[in-house]
């Protein structure tokens, strides 16, 4: 008589480890921390260092002396966070505020709701928003470096010209030759590192593709109607693309289901569009996404395939 094993899903198994996903993103990471130095200098390195490690130990004395469970810090998920904070920020941003907001991210936006796979916002998002929030009197939050030196001034933003009704130049969004977030200012580089997760198979091609096509689309339409710049200045300006790629895409806070990631990714992108054309910020990635985040239970239940049989 043959025995049957019975267990609990998933019963589909992958070579693919969890640690293994997230050095792909690591890796795909690196265009956009490149372009980053080269643009803004050094001083990129140091605020990223600085957010991976205050990650990483914040997750440890959490899990040790709070949880008091398994040690995660080694399957990379807070080095991801870390680097998508740090990319999030000016390069001349006070070290304190970021160890701040690496606190707020892995404290209350991950370690608060169990760990990796259990948190429903994006945690370097959370961390984002709350300093954003937090301290928008502060220079370092509100004035953003050009990409000229190390010493950088501060300058206006893509977004910024857009708001005030002025195109920027397309070829410095490709390039990264603008003033913003390190890790968000070159479109070319956050597409290399986007087709190095496709090709992996760590990301599919729903969210980044529907967010995208959704922004360009409205943005489109209110361009025509004499509300805004031209829909591709605002794909390649200011966080869309890091967001599309790397921070809508996060398995734990996205749709299960295509069906699901598709209407999650078109959200996200009519929500950008709305947030940066009729309210008071030029930017609109992060809240679109957290938003967006808070809904995807109700969009796994809409779109919850029909069981086999049934």
């Amino acid at each position: 008589m043959a025995l049957l094993k019975v267990s609990g899903s998933p019963h589909v198994q992958s070579k693919d480890t969890t640690q293994s996903i997230m050095w792909s993103v690591v890796i795909a990471l690196i265009p956009a921390l490149l372009v980053g130095v080269y643009f803004f200098g050094f001083r990129v390195l140091a605020v990223t260092a600085v957010s991976v490690a205050a990650c990483i130990l914040f997750e440890w004395l959490i899990q040790k002396f709070l949880l008091k469970g398994e040690q995660t810090i080694s399957d990379g998920s807070a080095v991801i966070t870390g680097m998508l904070l740090a990319f999030n920020l000016p390069s001349n941003i006070p070290f304190y505020i970021v160890i701040i907001g690496a606190l707020v991210a892995i404290g209350i936006g991950k370690m608060t709701f169990g760990g990796l796979g259990k948190n429903p916002f994006n945690p370097a998002l959370v961390g984002r928003v709350f300093l954003f929030l937090s301290f928008p009197t502060n220079v370092a939050m509100s004035e953003w470096p050009t990409a000229k030196t190390v010493d950088a001034l501060t300058g206006p933003t893509p977004l910024s010209l857009i708001k005030n009704g002025q195109t920027p130049e397309l070829m410095d969004t490709l390039i990264g030759a603008t003033g913003g977030s390190f890790g968000e200012v070159s479109a070319i580089a956050i597409i290399l590192g986007g087709l190095f997760m496709l090709l992996r198979k760590v990301i599919t091609w729903h969210i980044p593709i529907s967010f995208i096509a959704s922004s360009w689309l409205f943005a489109g339409i209110l361009y025509l109607a004499g509300i805004t710049v031209d829909p591709t200045t605002h794909i390649l300006a200011g966080g869309l693309m890091l967001g599309a790629i790397f921070m809508a895409t996060d398995m734990a806070t996205s749709p299960i289901t295509k069906t699901g990631q598709i209407i999650f990714g078109v959200g996200c992108g009519l929500l950008t569009i709305i947030f940066r054309c009729f309210g008071p910020m030029p930017e609109g990635v992060s809240f679109a996404i957290l938003i967006m985040n808070a809904l995807t239970p109700l969009i796994n239940k809409m779109c919850k395939p029909k069981r086999f049989g049934y």
